[in-house]
């Protein structure tokens, strides 16, 4: 088969809630475990996301949130200076789609203000996509069942998973790396350092944004710059870019150097900080005490710690969740048994226990943080950043590399992912003597930030981890790493998607091996067979044995009688719980053969409970793959199957659409890899409100293409019968949000004008001068709320006087502009629809190689940064050297 065919409308799908509340501090705010990282690469502790990710739809575009302005009339000049409120709409604010391509800038000279760029459509590049053999492409999966009826969603999932996933596998470590093939230069940087002076001759000047306009409030019109404003800010903005290409010359490009392989020397002097400890716990005021069957118990700074991570969490999912209560009532009882409260009371139900003040009391910390000034979160974030300065790079051969999570995890309760059988835990505050740390022989031994000494210190020069231990809820060993941006990550990276592509020359032969086998005599290479399959067909991972102790997750070794039903005369029905805990459930067509082995599987005098492959582990399964291809795992099939279906999806792209159409197919075409994988994810619980913001964006930007209409018929009536279709209404485009979207505009306008007279105030103020009267404010606010009132009596009688200076060419262009808004923006909502309970993140980072995603960006006129974020950009600087136009993976 050449490739998987279309999947379910839905996919049956249980998923863990992966939100969590990120925190350094140790203090009465406690912190809730979030598992949301392999175990190799689990960071020590959540890092502060200061900005939430935006969506490739560009849902937080700035022309969306554009004022939708109403246009002076040209008969009154009077009226035209009063009315300035509305008087935002120009030529530049009209023009463009969201989803814009980057003008060229317009050079200033001597602080002018550059003029704005006219946007020039680049033509289309040549098509250059070399298509392999049928049979090197990935054999599809077949999907004909409804895999939604089953699933039971539990909790919501973040868009994204580990960044180094299934990496602790011993039999999945990538071999060493091949010698990288001589790279590119890089379009975006130069290739010599120069000079300070030199780098800010090249630098232009950034062109005025055609989104500004589009954020000018309705109660505030263009305000005149003075020049030394106008001198003073380009230069801020071009000494910040020549400083960061200064810092891009300076980064270290170990992709044009020799590769290092496992087991080699990866270091000769390494240097770090080692990791940095929250602070002990501050209890909480004396009057905030939590209950006990109606008493307040009086808890040592011990027991109410623990008491505090449930407090927080009353009002959340996991509190009512029956196994996360059981797990952690069982740990604080312990915890109060050796930290009994004064007043002796003996606490034997969870039920009886009332967390309800120390709740509260959390909220109102929220209330207060919320209600901080300005400078006193800076002050705050000040003293953080200075706080973590030591542990955020580390020293490597010379070279400064940043270190990834350097963080030691607080305290908290385990969360775990899916139907985990210990979430609810306690997890066990680190010290000090709970950590191992590595470092070179000649470093100096870094000194803890709280009172102990190192469980050890070693130099092992074959290992790139700064830190390790292990935790106490599973007791797996969690390890401290560079950055996915390091060195060390990218070699790793880049190694196990060489090995993917290498896979591309045997692939024929080993299918052709394992057809072969589903025939054979021996029971055991028979079930190896059916089971590479599998892995090849439908992306399963191996899969390993688990604990008693560990949630009951499987893979395609580990299968059990009761995962796999048939359906003749040939469908399998696989449901199982996958990685994560996540429900795969799927009704697959599979060849006859395949279908008579399972059936023989099964027939076996085999019940609920046994084995399905009872002669197979992934041991043995990895050390056959690996002798028909060095270094070949079942995960390297999972990463060419899922690299070599995105690129054959992105051949979907259209050619000639505009970006929006462009990165939708990019989105649509994840999906499809996502799908394959089994990254799903339950709706967000915000979904429908936020799909319900998104079109009230498109009948926004409908109100203004009306806004329009009625200009041009004021200008010119006789185009209602020349141009017919422009006489039509809006669809969708009622009394009702007409006026609840006029009152919303009136109230911004309201709160700039107070916000722009209080602004002034201080200014005069500062400069000696008397300030303005309230009088003056109330005037203004007046004449806002009578501009409104006429704007109400406009779109009732679809009468609009044309602005100054409109003429019917103008206006058209403005429409046809508009027109190309409201398209991307449709286009939008509708990959949203498509993507809401699907994970693009871990195929993305993970499983499709960068470099085609480097390459369809090239090959398609599409901005890089629209598709991977500052950080994916960071981690993946030698796929943007290596790819171009005409690369294939």
């Amino acid at each position: 088969m050449s490739g998987p065919t279309s999947a379910p409308d839905k996919m049956a799908v249980v998923a863990p809630n992966l939100q969590s509340t990120p925190t350094t501090l140790a203090t009465h705010a406690p912190h809730v475990e979030d598992e949301d990282m392999s175990e190799d690469d689990k960071p020590l502790a959540r890092k502060t996301h200061r900005l939430a990710k935006k969506r490739i739809t560009g849902d937080s575009s700035s022309e969306d949130d554009k004022p939708l302005a109403k246009k002076p009339r040209v008969s009154n000049g009077a009226a035209n200076k009063k009315r300035r409120v509305v008087d935002s709409d120009s030529d530049e604010s009209d023009a463009g789609p969201s989803v814009k391509k980057e003008p060229e800038p317009t050079p200033k000279s001597n602080g002018a203000k550059p003029r704005s760029s006219t946007f020039k459509k680049p033509s289309p590049p040549s098509e250059s996509d070399s298509d392999l053999s049928e049979d090197d492409k990935p054999l599809a999966r077949k999907v004909n069942g409804n895999g939604n009826s089953k699933a039971t969603k539990k909790a919501t999932s973040s868009d994204s998973e580990s960044l180094s996933e299934e990496s602790s596998s011993e039999d999945e470590k990538p071999l060493a790396k091949k010698k990288a093939p001589p790279a590119k230069p890089r379009q975006s940087t130069a290739s010599t350092k120069s000079t300070p002076a030199a780098s800010k001759k090249k630098v232009k000047a950034e062109p005025k944004s055609e989104s500004e306009d589009d954020d000018v409030p309705l109660a505030k019109g263009k305000t005149k710059v003075t020049s030394s404003a106008k001198d003073k800010k380009p230069v801020v903005k071009r000494e910040k870019k020549v400083k960061e290409e200064e810092d891009e010359e300076e980064k270290y490009k170990w992709w044009e150097q020799e590769a290092l392989g496992d087991g080699e020397v990866k270091w000769t002097t390494f240097e770090h900080n080692a990791v940095l400890f929250p602070p002990p716990y501050v209890p909480l005021p004396k009057n905030v005490k939590m209950k006990y069957d109606g008493v307040a118990l009086t808890l040592p700074p011990e027991s109410e710690e623990v008491a505090g991570f449930f407090g927080a969490m009353i009002e959340t999912d996991h509190a009512a969740d029956a196994k996360f209560r059981e797990n952690f009532f069982k740990d604080f009882k312990a915890i109060l048994e050796k930290y009994p409260p004064k007043e002796s009371v003996k606490v034997k139900s969870l039920d009886k226990c009332d967390f309800k003040p120390m709740f509260e009391h959390f909220e109102r910390e929220k209330e207060k943080k919320k209600a901080m000034t300005r400078d006193e979160k800076k002050a705050i974030k000040e003293a953080k950043d200075k706080l973590e300065a030591p542990y955020l790079f580390c020293t490597v051969d010379g070279r400064k590399e940043k270190v990834g999570n350097f963080r030691a995890e607080p305290p908290g309760l385990f969360r775990g992912r899916g139907e985990h059988p210990k979430k609810g835990t306690l997890k066990h505050r680190l010290r000090p003597e709970d950590i191992i740390i590595n470092i070179g022989k000649d470093a100096k031994e870094p000194i803890p930030n709280i009172p102990g000494k190192w469980k050890g210190v070693q130099h092992d020069n074959t290992v790139t981890w700064l830190a390790h231990w292990k935790e106490n809820v599973n007791g797996n060993a969690k390890y401290v790493f560079l950055s996915a941006g390091s060195s060390w990550k990218g070699q790793s990276d880049r190694a196990k998607f060489e090995k993917a592509r290498e896979l591309i020359k045997h692939v024929d032969k080993i299918r052709k091996d394992y057809t072969e086998d589903l025939k054979s005599k021996v029971m055991a290479d028979r079930q190896r067979a059916t089971a590479l399959y599998f892995i090849d067909r439908l992306a399963l991972r191996a899969g390993n044995e688990k604990g008693e102790d560990e949630a009951d997750t499987v893979g395609c070794c580990s299968l059990r009688y009761e995962h796999v039903t048939l359906q003749p005369p040939n469908t399998v029905s696989f449901d199982f719980l996958g990685k994560d805990s996540m429900r795969f459930h799927q009704d697959v067509q599979v060849d006859a053969q395949v279908f008579k082995n399972i059936k023989l599987f099964k027939a076996e005098a085999k019940k609920k409970g046994d084995d399905l492959f009872d002669r197979l582990t992934t041991t043995l399964l990895n050390k056959h793959l690996n002798s028909m291809m060095p270094g070949l795992t079942a995960k390297v099939f999972r990463t060419y199957n899922a690299s070599w279906t995105f690129q054959k999806q992105l051949k979907n792209t259209p050619k000639n659409g505009t970006v929006a159409e462009k990165i939708a197919a990019y989105n649509t075409a994840n999906r499809e890899v996502a799908i394959l994988c089994n990254h799903q994810k339950s709706v967000s619980k915000t979904y429908e409100s936020s799909k319900g913001k998104h079109e009230d964006k498109i009948r926004a930007l409908k109100y203004q293409r009306m806004k329009l209409r009625l200009q041009l018929f004021s200008l010119n009536p006789k185009l209602k019968k020349k141009q017919p279709e422009l006489a039509e209404d809006e669809s969708d485009l009622d009394d009702e949000f007409c006026e609840r979207h006029e009152a919303e505009l009136l109230e911004k306008a309201l709160d700039n004008a107070q916000k722009k007279f209080e602004k002034d105030n201080v200014k005069l103020e500062e400069e000696g001068e008397k300030k303005k009267d309230k009088s003056e404010l109330n005037e203004r606010l007046k004449e806002i709320k009578d501009e409104f009132k006429e704007l109400k009596k406009e779109r009732k009688s679809k009468k609009v006087e044309p602005r100054r200076a409109a003429t019917e060419e103008k206006l058209l262009e403005q429409i046809g502009k508009m027109d190309e808004r409201i398209a991307t923006a449709k286009v939008q909502l509708g990959d949203r629809e498509k993507l809401k309970d699907v994970a693009l993140g871990t195929s993305k980072i993970n499983y499709i190689d960068p470099r085609i995603t480097v390459t369809w960006a090239k090959k398609y006129d599409v901005p890089l940064e629209k598709l991977f974020s500052k950080t994916l950009r960071e981690k993946f600087p030698w796929a943007e050297a290596e790819a171009d136009k005409s690369w294939v993976f």
